[in-house]
């Protein structure tokens, strides 16, 4: 099992402080989550059904019919690579690591590259990329990624994105041209659990070409997305006021992390997290990290790559507990 953000539990542990005192930076995931509207009490007592609207929310959000709704984006993530015939991926990377982890526990043959260019340039036939990437926050833009698929396309190849991050910049997504004509090799996916927050509802979206689609759908068997988590879901997607508000505002505060965090070094930054690396010297991310954690802020850290991902603080007086905590790092 992969270690993950949001470990709470496990840092109040090890580090005596309690539950309540923590404040958790360590999932990007927004802290302003969508509102939960009532949820008829019928909903605990029947099984989903495909024709509550949920699918007809979600294609008007997203821009496509060409979805199937899943317990999570992490359900595709470990089921797709079930579906191919032992291949070459090659994984732009550092990435989200359940993607190669579960590429290479279906036996495929992977290939990691720091560039969605230098991937292409190797003339591997498939290519998976979170976009924007996480973790290192960099963002290719739209048009990249449909050349990239076009060129694969032409090789018999795939392209995979993995858009969890990308609701609060949606001019700049391609999971409306998934499986259809113009990219019948695309495969993109989604997550309600970032830009709403919704994390706990296990919702997320696959869209690819028909067979693709039908193929998972009939490896996760009947049921996947449960009824109070679909309601959830749905009024998420057709609240467009609440989605506008978010996105300015995860503007504004993103702009608001990254500028705080500067001090540590470059900062790279997305709507939903900011990740810091080292300028001229390595950043000495397992000190870093020990020292928010002793303040009681939990942020990720990734050794091997040098990099430190800070999710967004919920209220002013984490703000404060986390400038006071980088100002204190910074005082000799």
């Amino acid at each position: 099992m992969l270690e993950h953000g949001g470990r709470l539990r496990q840092a109040a542990k090890e580090y005596g402080i309690a539950l309540k005192d923590w404040v958790d930076l360590s999932t990007g995931i927004n802290p302003d989550t969508y509102p939960i509207p009532p949820i008829d009490p019928l909903c605990w007592q029947r099984l989903p059904e495909d024709n509550d609207g949920l699918e007809a929310a979600a294609a008007a959000y997203y821009g496509s019919e060409r979805l199937l709704p899943l317990p999570g984006s992490q359900a595709a993530i470990q089921s797709l690579p079930l579906l191919f015939k032992p291949m070459a991926i090659a994984c732009v990377s550092p990435l989200y690591e359940e993607h190669p982890h579960a590429w290479e526990k279906a036996g495929h043959q992977l290939r990691r590259l720091p560039t969605l260019q230098r991937a292409l340039s190797v003339v591997t036939p498939n290519v998976l990329l979170c976009n924007p990437n996480n973790p290192t926050a960099n963002l290719l833009p739209r048009q990249a990624l449909l050349d990239a698929a076009d060129q694969l396309r032409r090789r018999g190849g795939w392209l995979i994105v993995d858009e969890a991050f990308a609701d609060a910049e949606p001019e700049n997504t391609v999971a409306a041209l998934a499986g259809g004509e113009d990219a019948p090799n695309l495969i993109v996916l989604r997550s309600l659990g970032k830009f709403f927050g919704l994390a706990g509802a296990r919702v997320g979206f696959m869209f690819a070409a028909t067979d693709k689609l039908e193929a998972l759908r009939e490896f996760i068997g009947p049921w996947a997305v449960p009824n109070p988590s679909r309601v959830v879901a749905r009024h998420a997607l057709e609240n467009r006021a609440w989605q506008a508000a978010a996105r300015a505002r995860l503007a504004t505060n993103s702009q608001r992390l990254a500028g705080l965090l500067a001090p540590l070094g470059t900062v790279g930054r997305t709507a939903l997290f900011c990740t810091v690396s080292g300028d001229e010297e390595p950043l000495p991310v397992a000190a870093l990290a020990d020292h928010f954690a002793r303040r009681g802020i939990l942020v990720r850290h990734f050794d091997q790559h040098g990099l430190m991902r800070f999710g967004l603080p919920g209220d002013e007086s984490e703000w404060q507990r986390l400038a006071d905590a980088v100002a204190e790092w910074n005082t000799p």
